[in-house]
């Protein structure tokens, strides 16, 4: 990285350069730019043998400048790579002076003849050149990019194009979410947007952030999940429905979360978790097909083997098995989570349940496993279970140790979800503003008749993540979170 005593000098050489460009009548940032090319699509059309010699229009950023005096070799990089041109003063004699003024990091167009060099290189003969952008300020020395971490997440608009595979990891997960969305319409589901904004936080246990509205003069919440909006289209008909949008909560900072962060919600009706199992082990194994290559791949220190069928284990069978104690033993479960350092003496029995669940047995989930079958009082808008109603019918993905993804088979008698918001809103602490008021709306809702449902959330950055072997969520997302600087 080019020091900050540095970054002066450059950019005052490269304003000067600026001034230079602006006396020979250029505009230094340049004008529209038909036809472009990427360098991708000139590669794959390229043919030696075809004559006339083909032509190619293209647009970059100066990545690679070679100056041989009468001669210029650049690297171009546009989103889909890398491709070389090749200056020369005899034919761009009138232009020669403002090339002389380019330099890394500068915007051009150029159009030209395409051939191979002596070395085999594909490259573009120019004879018109255009400057489409001036770069003021120094690029990461030699484009080997950004190596400062914070930086790089302040300063994306860097770090894309001085390093590649920042950029193609952005352009899977885009390719990604739109083989979810044609996967899901093409079972059948709608795509919706529900408010972001709302007056009650609810779908989720999870601290909110809070804004007011000056008009209204209420204060309002930014969305923890769009749940009780998608049941209650369901309600109203739309019988598959899904949204991927942006949730909000206001926790801590890790690799693994950002308090702003993609979430994919999706319902359908007359369907349950056993339904949502298949959905969700389906549509991974797409992605996995379309976008990786192999079902085996590397996530950290873990080698994942993605290939199905997927396992699926119970709760308490996993509890049982890495906790030291039975779940139903609930005086050795209280004992076993404080040695393990959680203080248990304010929390309900089925919270320290699940606080020593994910100290002791998350860590061993690393190939996809469906946990299923949860305490039910963890889950106040499952369906109990028929064969043992003390169970909710709701099941959590992990893989990579990592909770990807969260179903239930959803509870639509209004009645038990008046009693379990009821419960919820007596049983919130001073800092738990999401169940401090009941959605009544919902409860009416329900009360006009929600179908039977299966219901399924998918962190899209966690699954974005494991797929690309990436260990940091803030690789994944384009703006993280940070601290300001100042």
């Amino acid at each position: 990285m080019t020091e900050p005593q540095d970054a002066g000098k450059f950019e005052q050489l490269r304003t000067e350069k600026l001034s230079k460009i602006k006396q020979l009548g250029i505009d230094p940032f340049g004008q529209r730019f038909d036809n472009v090319e990427s360098a991708e699509s000139i590669r794959k059309k390229f043919d030696a043998a075809v004559q006339p010699p083909q032509r190619a229009i293209t647009a970059g950023r100066i990545v690679l400048l070679r100056d041989i005096g009468k001669l210029i070799f650049i690297t171009l990089r546009d989103s889909s790579g890398t491709i070389q041109i090749g200056l020369s003063k005899k034919i761009l004699e009138d232009q020669w002076q403002v090339i002389k003024l380019t330099e890394l990091g500068d915007i051009i167009g150029v159009e030209g003849q395409l051939g191979l060099t002596k070395t085999g290189e594909l490259t573009i003969w120019v004879e018109k050149f255009s400057l489409l952008s001036k770069s003021v300020l120094q690029p990461p020395e030699k484009f080997h990019g950004l190596t400062d971490t914070e930086l790089r997440y302040r300063q994306r608009y860097v770090d894309l194009w001085a390093n590649p595979e920042v950029m193609q990891r952005f352009k899977k997960r885009i390719e990604m979410i739109s083989t979810i969305r044609n996967f899901l319409k093409d079972r059948g589901f709608y795509e919706v947007e529900t408010p972001m904004m709302q007056t009650i936080a609810g779908g989720a246990a999870a601290k909110p952030f809070i804004t007011h509205h000056n008009a209204l003069d209420i204060d309002l919440y930014l969305r923890i999940a769009p749940e009780l909006f998608l049941k209650r289209l369901l309600v109203g008909g739309i019988e598959k429905v899904f949204e991927i949008n942006r949730n909000f909560r206001n926790e801590g900072i890790s690799p693994r979360h950002n308090p702003e962060f993609t979430m994919m919600e999706i319902y359908q009706a007359y369907a349950d978790y056993n339904i949502m199992m298949e959905l969700t082990e389906s549509l991974v194994s797409k992605l996995i097909e379309k976008h990786c290559g192999s079902p085996k791949m590397q996530f950290g220190d873990y080698d994942i083997d993605f290939s199905g069928p997927w396992k699926k284990i119970p709760y308490s069978e996993l509890f049982n098995q890495h906790c030291g104690c039975d779940i139903n033993d609930i005086a050795a479960v209280r004992k076993n989570a404080k040695s393990a350092g959680i203080d248990e003496l304010k929390m309900d029995d089925e919270v320290v349940i699940n606080k020593l669940f994910e100290e002791k047995v998350e860590q061993h989930l690393v190939d996809p496993t469906f946990v299923i079958d949860y305490p039910g009082k963890l889950c106040p808008l499952t369906k109990r279970s028929k064969a043992n109603p003390e169970l909710a019918e709701r099941f959590e993905l992990y893989i990579g140790t990592i909770e990807v993804a969260n179903a239930y088979t959803e509870l639509n008698d209004p009645q038990v979800q008046y009693e379990n918001f009821t419960s919820q809103v007596k049983g919130a602490g001073e800092d738990e503003e999401t169940f401090r008021s009941l959605d009544e709306d919902f409860i009416t809702a329900l009360k006009y008749g929600m179908p039977p449902a299966g219901g399924l959330g998918i962190g899209i950055d966690r699954l974005v993540m494991l797929l690309t072997g990436t260990t940091n969520i803030r690789d994944v997302i384009l703006f993280p979170l940070l601290k300001p600087e100042k």
